[in-house]
């Protein structure tokens, strides 16, 4: 399919997990969607894949925390319909033992890298134009990983400030908060503890990526321009207390 400029999204974290599967369902909503990803080779892999079954996808080599990347992987595009911040890191690591540094990595990944990006592609967007973040169901407390918690916080103030800022420009800024979801970044856990964090699902498993990626869906639709600075809970209820059935 050819590229159309027309209405074009990008997404960070583009090559794998939740950043793929919004990738592919904004491409089927009818955007042409610049997946960006600091794996360079495996997000033009992932984009070629999509395109190949006739999706409108590139893939660019980017990383979000560098904004002279990010500007050179945006050349050319100067017009953007929407923005998706899915790049993220996150691990485990207890309160006792995280330091500094697992802080300043997560938090220039999470929040200033989704800031980076969410700026500049808001200088490419005029009034209608969509920006999602995704922030973590963590954002309301967790135990385990407080600099991924605090990260994901963070993000969901962001979400509220810039929806603020931009209101009289009429670019709606969301966020959509998964809970525990099946993904590369989960899986790095061990087996047995992935066991666990699943098993305190509602459903007693986990989020697909899609499942989520349906849920940023409805935060790009243009038809929803009276939403902006509302955060999304796509967890299968476990935020309003419900306990695996």
């Amino acid at each position: 399919m050819p590229w159309s400029s027309k209405k074009v999204a990008i997404v960070t974290g583009g090559a794998q997990g939740i950043g793929l599967a919004i990738v592919r369902r904004l491409a089927e909503d009818g955007f042409s969607v610049l997946a960006i990803d600091r794996q360079a080779e495996a997000v033009t892999a992932a984009a070629e894949d999509l395109a190949g079954s006739g999706l409108n996808v590139r893939g660019a080599g980017a990383d979000v925390t560098d904004r002279a990347s990010i500007v050179e992987a945006l050349r050319g595009h100067d017009s953007l319909a929407a923005c998706v911040c899915a790049a993220a890191v996150g691990y485990m690591k207890c309160l006792d033992s995280v330091t500094e540094e697992d802080f300043r990595v997560t938090l220039d990944v999470n929040v200033t890298g989704s800031f980076i990006v969410a700026q500049e592609a808001m200088r490419r967007m005029k009034s209608g134009g969509r920006i999602v973040f995704i922030a973590s169901r963590a954002a309301a407390g967790g135990t385990g990983f407080p600099h991924y918690v605090a990260s994901k916080a963070a993000v969901v103030g962001l979400t509220r400030a810039m929806a603020l800022d931009l209101r009289a420009t009429g670019i709606a800024v969301n966020a959509v908060s998964p809970g525990f979801t099946d993904t590369p970044m989960t899986r790095a856990m061990s087996p047995e503890d992935f066991a666990k964090a699943a098993a305190l699902e509602p459903t007693g498993k986990p989020a697909t990526p899609s499942q989520i990626a349906h849920a940023v869906a409805f935060f790009t639709d243009p038809r929803t321009e009276f939403v902006t600075g509302q955060v999304l809970y796509a967890d299968g209820g476990k935020s309003l207390g419900a306990v695996a059935l």
